[in-house]
């Protein structure tokens, strides 16, 4: 199964090849020196030591640590991150022995998005911040086996030991579904769609003997009580995405265990932005996607040309 190219602009590089509420203090009593990681062992912070500031990173001294190791440069005071939590995180990336970064959300003055728990960022993110407070900021040595291992990425050299220094901005707690008022599905010519709300995968059946139609469809299935999402919003979702044709799956977030926020300005599969917009927070969708409002005669990533598509979505939370 591949995961479609091209649907958002996000940054790749923290990607595996495999209630709401936020914190209002996004500071924390202490006052770190502009050295303040160098007797952890890690990379010295030589410049913006502070939580918000973009940092830069001495070259590690000696061998790196074999193992993960963390250093709270500052704690925050909000919430403790755990499970299902959807954080927003700025980071300033580079590898032990380096001197320059390889990436940082800094420059892009947005945050990063990790669903905690889940899928879609190296495991050595997951295991530094699962329990640490929203506030905080973090230096994180990260081994081989908990990064990238013996593949290279740009920037970085297979078996690196990867140094970051991480803002925890926020996080939100997110529904594991769609809990809205079941609406009938009483046209058989369209996919029949589970109506669970227990966080699995809803049951997708498209039907056979019909030919798919020709205009865009979007219908809820669970009707939710939240704002309707409008064109500058971003939404946090989970869905699955199949061919019509022969009814095969091509992207699910429930095998990865991903929650996705998608900015729908940026969302380009334009049968999927417009299917969205106008539909209310807490709702399930159904979405018909026909060729001209999807892929057309180029097809992408292994889904054929001319190929209509079918994504049920539940629209979990605003992001």
């Amino acid at each position: 199964m591949r995961r479609i190219a091209g649907l958002l602009l996000v940054p790749a590089l923290l990607l595996t090849t495999a209630a709401c509420g936020t914190d209002e203090d996004k500071g924390s009593d202490s006052n770190p020196s502009t050295n303040s990681a160098a007797s952890g062992g890690l990379p010295a912070i030589t410049k913006g030591a502070k939580f918000g500031e973009k940092p830069t990173l001495a070259k590690g001294e000696g061998a790196p640590p074999k193992e993960l190791k963390i250093e709270v440069i500052s704690a925050g005071k909000g919430p403790v991150l755990k499970k299902g939590d959807q954080a927003k995180v700025h980071y300033l990336g580079q590898v032990w022995d380096g001197t320059k970064p390889f990436d940082n959300s800094f420059d892009r003055k947005q945050p990063f998005d990790v669903s905690i728990g889940g899928q879609g960022v190296i495991p050595g993110w997951q295991k530094a911040l699962d329990g640490q407070k929203v506030g905080s900021r973090l230096e994180v040595s990260i081994p081989p086996a908990l990064g990238y291992g013996d593949q290279a990425q740009p920037g970085i050299k297979a078996n690196s030991t990867l140094v970051f220094v991480m803002d925890i901005v926020e996080s939100k707690t997110i529904p594991l579904s769609a809990k809205g008022t079941e609406v009938p599905q009483s046209d058989s010519a369209l996919p029949k769609v589970g109506t669970n709300t227990d966080g699995k995968a809803p049951s997708v059946t498209i039907p056979k003997s019909e030919a798919p139609p020709k205009e865009l469809v979007s219908k809820y299935v669970l009707e939710g009580s939240g704002p309707e999402l409008t064109a500058k919003d971003s939404v946090m979702v989970r869905y699955q995405a199949y061919l019509w044709k022969d009814g095969k799956q091509f992207d699910s977030t429930y095998q990865t265990q991903m929650t996705p926020t998608w900015p729908l300005e940026q969302v380009t599969l334009k049968g999927l932005k417009e299917g969205l917009i106008g539909k209310k927070e807490g709702s399930r969708v159904l979405l018909v996607i026909p060729p001209d409002k999807a892929f057309g005669e180029k097809g992408q990533n292994g889904i054929p040309k001319d190929s209509t598509l079918v994504f049920v979505v539940d629209l979990l939370a605003k992001g």
